[in-house]
C-alpha cells in the first residue's frame, strides 16, 4: 500500500498519495521498464479525470478501412499525388510543401505559408502515424484521412484549389492514366479516388523503431540512465502520461491546456470552432509525442521553438492562461483542464525528461527526388 502525506491547512486535511511514492534507482527502473510488461511497471500518476487509460508501448501498424483497403498500386499513386504541386491553384504547392519527410513530415515553421505566400493560422502537424488518429487536424474537423485530404486543397490560405479544377488538371496529365488504372481499374480521375490514394499513402508513413521501443522489447542498454529516469518521470511526477498515453503517445482526445491565447491576435478556440459547445472552448487534439525530436516548433500555434520551452511551460502549470490586461467575456471564458498542474520538477528532472522525449524519435526519413507523371 502507498504511504500518504497529510497536510493540515485551515482546518482542512489534504492527503497526497503521491508525495511518498517509492523512490527507485536507475538500475531498478531499467530492469522494470525493459521487461516490457506494464503490469510490473511503477503505477502511473493519473488524474481522476482520465478515463479508458492505456499505457505506452510498442506501436502496431495502422489498420486500413474496408472502404479504402491497402493496395500497393494505390500507395504509388498516392505518393505521386502527395508530392505533386499541380493539385494546387498556383501549381507550386504540394502536400509535401508543409509535410517534408526530412523535417519529420512537418515543415519546421512556426506557421506554414501557402497560396501567394500567405501565412496559415496553425502549425502544420506531422503526418507520421496519422493512420492511428480517430480525428484529424488540431480541431478534429476531419473524421478520416480520406476526408482530411480535401481541406488543404480548398483552403484559400493553403492550396486554394477548386476540387473540380483539381480533377481536370490531373486528368490532363496523360502519365497519370496508367497509375489510376493500376490503383482503381480505370483511368477515371475523381476527387474520391485522389482522396483514397493520398490517404492510403499517408497510412504507410509510420515511425521506425525508436530506442524506447528497443528498450521495452528487452534491450535494457538502449537507453541511458537519464533517459530511463525521464521515462519514469514521464509516467509519474511529470504527469505527461495523462494525455500522452497509449503506444501512440496520444490519448486521441481533446484538452484545454491554457493556450487559447485569449484576447490576442492569435486567439484560437480550437474544437469549439467545430462543435460550438462551450465546454470545448480552447480544446485541441493531443498530438503524438513519437518523433517529437524532429517535429518542432511545438503546439498548435508553433510558439515553442524548443523542447525546453515545452517542458518549462508544463512545469509551471501555466499560472496565467489569460493575461490580466485582457477583458474577458465571461460567457466565452476558456476553462483549463484540471490535468494541468504545477509540477515542481528540478533542473535535473527537466533534463532527464527532455532526454527521454528525444529517445522516442527515430532517424529522419529521406525520399530522393523522383519524376512526376507528364
Amino acid at each position: 500500500m502507498r504511504p500518504f502525506l497529510i497536510f493540515i491547512l485551515s482546518g482542512y486535511i489534504l492527503i497526497s498519495a503521491f508525495a511518498f511514492e517509492k523512490e527507485y534507482s536507475a538500475t531498478e527502473l531499467r530492469n522494470l521498464y525493459s521487461s516490457g510488461n506494464p503490469a510490473i511497471w511503477p503505477k502511473p500518476n493519473l488524474d481522476t479525470t482520465v478515463k479508458n487509460f492505456s499505457d505506452i508501448g510498442l506501436l502496431e501498424k495502422p489498420l486500413f478501412p474496408e472502404s479504402n483497403p491497402y493496395l500497393a498500386e494505390k500507395v504509388k499513386l498516392g505518393r505521386l499525388l502527395f508530392f505533386d504541386p499541380r493539385l494546387s491553384a498556383s501549381k507550386q504547392i504540394a502536400c509535401s510543401s508543409c509535410h517534408d519527410p526530412e523535417l519529420g513530415w512537418g515543415d519546421g515553421r512556426h506557421l506554414s505559408f501557402g497560396h501567394n505566400r500567405q501565412n496559415g493560422k496553425r502549425n502544420a502537424m506531422t503526418i507520421l502515424n496519422t493512420g492511428h488518429y480517430q480525428r484529424l487536424f488540431w480541431d478534429g474537423r476531419a473524421a478520416s484521412l480520406e476526408e482530411q485530404v480535401v481541406f488543404p486543397v480548398q483552403d484559400p490560405l493553403e492550396m486554394a484549389q477548386n476540387l473540380k479544377t483539381m480533377e481536370k488538371n490531373i486528368r490532363k496529365i496523360k502519365g497519370y492514366r496508367s497509375y489510376f488504372i493500376e490503383a482503381f481499374g480505370s483511368d477515371k480521375v475523381t476527387t474520391d479516388r485522389i482522396q483514397k490514394a493520398i490517404a492510403t499513402f499517408e497510412r504507410t508513413i509510420v515511425s521506425k523503431q525508436t530506442r524506447f521501443d528497443s528498450f521495452i522489447s528487452g534491450n535494457s542498454k538502449s537507453l541511458t540512465d537519464d533517459e530511463v529516469m525521464g521515462l519514469h518521470l514521464f509516467r509519474t511526477k511529470a504527469r505527461c502520461i495523462n494525455c500522452h498515453n497509449t503506444p501512440l503517445f496520444s490519448d486521441n482526445q481533446f484538452h484545454n491546456d491554457g493556450q487559447t491565447l485569449y484576447g490576442s491576435k492569435m486567439q484560437d478556440f480550437g474544437l469549439y470552432n467545430q462543435s460550438r459547445k462551450k465546454e470545448d472552448i480552447g480544446k485541441f487534439r493531443t498530438p503524438s509525442l513519437r518523433e517529437t525530436n524532429s517535429t518542432g516548433p511545438w503546439m498548435h500555434h508553433g510558439n515553442f521553438p524548443t523542447l525546453v520551452d515545452v517542458i518549462e511551460y508544463y512545469n509551471l502549470g501555466n499560472p496565467s492562461p489569460i493575461q490580466k490586461v485582457v477583458k474577458v467575456d465571461e460567457s466565452m471564458r476558456p476553462v483549463t483542464s484540471p490535468i494541468l498542474q504545477k509540477l515542481s520538477l528540478s533542473k535535473t528532472e527537466r533534463v532527464q525528461l527532455e532526454s527521454f522525449l528525444r529517445a522516442i524519435s527515430s532517424p529522419s526519413q529521406k525520399i530522393n527526388p523522383f519524376p512526376l507523371p507528364e
